[in-house]
């Protein structure tokens, strides 16, 4: 049954998947100092309260992704 839903060969290309995974931290990580300044009212904290954050949540997203490109669930076959 599983065999069905998982398969060994990546979906897409490893460079692609870093690509994606760093412009969405890039994104990430200006809206996590926006916010942190908003509630804390220092930008130096709000940095740094960016970038630790966002550094921890760039490898695990990686990993996340190229999880679920080897799930075959819900990716049609190529015709």
């Amino acid at each position: 049954m599983l065999s069905n839903i998982v398969s060994r060969s990546a979906l897409q290309a490893q460079k692609r998947a870093i690509a994606k995974t760093l412009c969405y931290r890039l994104f990430m990580i200006l809206i996590t100092i926006t916010v942190a300044w908003l509630i804390v009212g220092d930008v130096g904290d709000a940095v740094n309260i960016g970038l630790a954050t966002n550094i921890l949540k760039t490898g695990t997203y990686y990993l996340y992704e190229r999880l679920w490109d080897h799930i075959t669930w819900g990716v049609s076959a190529p015709a």
